[in-house]
């Protein structure tokens, strides 16, 4: 009996779950039922401002970045790896139209479902509405851990904090200098400064 690719990198995602919740095979099912896998080609967006988001997506390959636009001036605010959920979480939430945009910066492969499909769950399953839950909860630190670095560290702070975290060296090998400047608030001059500052003190 032929086996389905798809079905093979399901078990990925349902790895990840297990962070925020433990499902019973019938509660996994029921999600993985309308699981879908999509390819997206490095510089094309998943998602653009003032389109309505209505899928979650987890990211199996590839990487991505989430930026703000505002007459032609892009602000890179966060960088998707392997192994992240990558959506517009508040405008499924709210049901209007997106404030952001998320482009491949590498080609990607990606699991998705509909959030709709989240909130059927929620009626179905009590477990989901704790996933949903501790999902907002993660997305929420997050925000606020990098609101808090922008507004209490120096650039050179905020880059040295950078370079020593693990998931963000893996940042520095595969995105572009202007995007990483961008993520920290500062140009890529001022970056290029800050980096040769810091190798020879």
């Amino acid at each position: 009996m032929s086996v389905n690719k798809d079905e093979i990198k399901f078990p990925l995602f349902h790895s990840y779950l297990k962070r925020f919740v433990d499902l019973t095979d019938n509660e996994w099912l029921a999600l993985e039922e309308q699981l879908r896998v999509r390819k997206l080609p490095k510089k094309q967006h998943l998602i653009r401002q003032g389109e309505q988001a209505k899928e979650i997506f987890f990211l199996i390959s590839g990487s991505a970045r989430l930026y703000y636009e505002k007459d032609g001036d892009e602000k890179t605010t966060y960088f998707f790896f392997e192994n992240n959920l990558v959506g517009d979480y508040l405008g499924c939430l709210t049901s209007q139209p997106s404030t952001i945009n998320i482009q491949a910066l590498e080609d990607c492969e990606l699991m998705y479902f509909k959030y709709e499909t989240l909130t059927k769950l929620y009626e179905q399953f009590p477990v989901y509405q704790i996933f949903g839950r501790k999902l907002a909860e993660y997305l929420f630190m997050g925000l606020d851990i990098r609101l808090a670095e922008l507004l209490t560290l120096t650039p050179e702070e905020r880059y040295l904090k950078f370079i020593n975290t693990s998931i963000k060296r893996k940042i520095l090998e595969r995105i572009p200098q202007q995007y990483i400047a961008s993520y920290l608030g500062i140009t890529p001059v001022s970056l290029s400064r800050i980096r040769r500052r810091i190798a020879t003190s």
